[in-house]
């Protein structure tokens, strides 16, 4: 089942970490923007609140929590209720997708990654972004997992399982970044985008759905 309780529960306290964490927000909104198209038509899978999509130009979003999605078409996206690992999409619908910070939240990744693959075009982009669980945050996380109301039941992967995943599903590979080299309490300015996997928590890989 989708892990939507919290987010319905708790929506305004998601918001504010946001604002409370704007250096790494911004952060990981920068090292996003590279590697997501300027042109053709986008999807957010797992939109949440729409504060990746409606900045970075992605005209739909999708999210199973009606509660959140307030606060995404209130930043101008066109929110679909649903699930990753079901797409109420007919194939070939979109250009590229984006998944952040989602990949930990769905019940079967496989399954999410064979549904973003259909609704892709032939050649079309898949962007994910997500907590190394091998880096520092991605541990630390792990350790307090129970005392956040959001990853007590989300499953972190590293880079190399991610990209296992996407080969697994039929993308090729076409690029990595990350940022997010400190501590979440230490972030206080944003982080420029390094190149590659392995040194920071926030990671980026950019697949293409082969034909």
């Amino acid at each position: 089942m989708p892990k939507v309780a919290p987010f319905e529960a708790h929506h305004q306290h998601y918001e504010a970490w946001f604002e409370k964490h704007e250096a790494a927000y911004i952060s990981e909104l920068l090292a996003l923007r590279p590697f997501v198209p300027w042109d053709g038509r986008g999807i957010e899978i797992g939109v949440g609140s729409g504060r990746f999509a409606a900045p970075l130009g992605i005209q739909v979003g999708l999210d199973p929590s009606p509660a959140i999605l307030v606060h995404a078409a209130a930043r101008g996206i066109s929110v679909v209720e649903g699930t990753a690992e079901n797409l109420p999409f007919v194939a070939a619908s979109f250009d590229f997708a984006l998944v952040v910070t989602t990949l930990c939240f769905v019940d079967s990744p496989t399954r999410m990654l064979e549904e973003a693959r259909r609704v892709l075009k032939p050649g079309g982009r898949l962007v994910i972004g997500f907590i190394d669980r091998d880096s520092d945050l991605g541990q630390d996380y792990l350790a307090h997992q129970n005392e956040n109301v959001f990853y007590r039941e989300a499953t972190f992967y590293s880079a190399d399982e991610v990209a296992r995943l996407l080969l697994d599903a039929g993308f090729s590979i076409n690029g990595w970044g990350q940022t997010l080299a400190h501590p979440l309490p230490e972030t206080r300015e944003i982080e420029a985008l390094r190149p590659g996997r392995g040194q920071c928590a926030f990671v980026v890989v950019a697949a293409t759905r082969e034909a």
